[in-house]
């Protein structure tokens, strides 16, 4: 891939590129590993990069690509359960075909992720008990990569609003202008809003930094309750906190920041 953090927004994927850079590591992108073998008790791996075929010789290789399903075997042709695309098949309630059976998590439709499945355990479970559980939102689930500084989105970024040719306001601060992060000697990193200039919809949030995987959460509940960029603008979030990132981004979004 060509960014480190390909479904991030890409200015995410640059900064945390540029800081992991400067800490020492060497960031490898439009790369492929073509070969590696055994020497001794080192690893040889031959890589091509846009500079050209370079060897590099390491300890230990570690090799992490893709998530897949593991629904071989276990009996689904038998009880005669559908599956497509490597996915068992089911409804917004994760009935299967077959009566009775329900299945939910990695194996099924939606992110890969463990509070998607906890979500989506909890739907089953109410329905399977004769109620009537709302369907759950895949457009409105928080995604956190917990690298350090930390990096949390929801919804599209700003490339895929305006390959959409959305109409948008974008809203960025960064956390050098934060008194908390400053104090904590953690100003890496910005709070990006991406807002329908229309209506106020909040159509995306990518957030890079300290903590930011616990501030995410306030961006899905606002998105839950159709909430728009200017009701963030105009609750008052306390200070200092690193939170109050998010409001000082939707006023960059609408021309009212006074801290920048």
């Amino acid at each position: 891939m060509d960014t480190i953090l390909p479904v991030e927004d890409k200015e995410i994927g640059k900064l945390v590129e540029k800081i992991y850079t400067k800490k020492g590591m060497q960031v490898l992108t439009s790369s492929k590993v073509l070969n590696a073998k055994m020497e001794k008790d080192k690893v040889l791996l031959y890589v091509n990069t846009p500079k050209g075929e370079l060897n590099i010789e390491a300890d230990v290789v570690l090799s992490a690509t893709g998530v897949a399903t593991n629904i071989e075997n276990i009996g689904l042709e038998l009880c005669g359960i559908k599956t497509e695309n490597d996915k068992v098949k089911v409804n917004e309630y994760y009935q299967t075909n077959v009566d009775g059976v329900y299945a939910i998590g990695d194996i099924v439709k939606g992110q890969a992720l463990a509070h998607v499945a906890s979500a989506e355990g909890i739907i089953a479970v109410e329905h399977m008990a004769g109620h009537h559980p709302q369907p759950l939102n895949y457009d409105n689930i928080p995604g956190c990569t917990y690298c350090s500084p930390e990096v949390a989105s929801v919804g599209i970024t700003e490339q895929k609003a305006k390959e959409k040719g959305l109409n948008i306001l974008v809203g960025k601060f960064p956390f050098s202008a934060s008194g908390k992060a400053k104090a904590a000697g953690k100003s890496d990193g910005f709070v990006k809003l991406i807002i329908d200039k229309k209506y106020g919809e909040i159509l995306g949030a990518h957030f890079v930094g300290e903590n930011v995987t616990e501030m995410i959460a306030e961006i899905i509940v606002a998105r839950n309750l159709e909430t728009t960029g200017m009701q963030i603008l105009k609750s008052v979030h306390p200070h200092p906190t690193m939170s109050e990132a998010i409001m000082e981004a939707a006023a960059v979004a609408y021309g009212e920041v006074i801290h920048l």
